[in-house]
């Protein structure tokens, strides 16, 4: 197991299962999964976004996409829109309830962030978030 451990693209890899884990186990009682969650925490920081752009910023594929959007159409978490430029374009916007959703998440969420970094004080915490954050503008755009 040590080899593993030594390789840091694995443990990566291990951890980024552990949170989904614990991210699901907190959603299961919405019927949400974090996928549905990673579109929803996206759209609370734009007024729309079209359909495309969702997948191409989620890393998802576009017919993924057309079925989180239904499943959180049907919970009335967001809804779709002509986009103004293009009718034939649709643009996907978080609703009140999804708002609300989001908000009353935050703490079951920010619960599953602190089970995930237990082991580290504040200030690694902060480290870790700061390089996550530097790898992922660098690495997922």
């Amino acid at each position: 197991m040590r080899g593993l451990h030594a390789d840091t693209g694995y443990l990566l890899y291990r951890l980024g299962l552990r949170s989904g884990q614990l991210f699901n186990s907190f959603l299961q009682e919405s019927g949400l999964r974090l996928r549905h969650y990673a579109v929803l925490r996206f759209l609370s920081t734009a007024e729309g976004t079209l359909q495309r752009e969702l997948s191409a910023q989620l890393g998802y594929d576009p017919s993924a996409i057309v079925g989180l959007v239904d499943d959180l159409e049907k919970l009335g978490f967001a809804e779709r829109r002509p986009a103004p430029d293009d009718r034939r374009s649709r643009i996907v916007a978080l609703t009140g309830n999804g708002r609300t959703f989001l908000r009353d998440t935050d703490e079951a969420g920010q619960r599953v962030t602190n089970e995930l970094l237990g082991p580290l004080d504040p200030a690694q915490r902060e480290s870790l978030h700061l390089l996550l954050q530097r790898l992922a503008e660098d690495g997922l755009n």
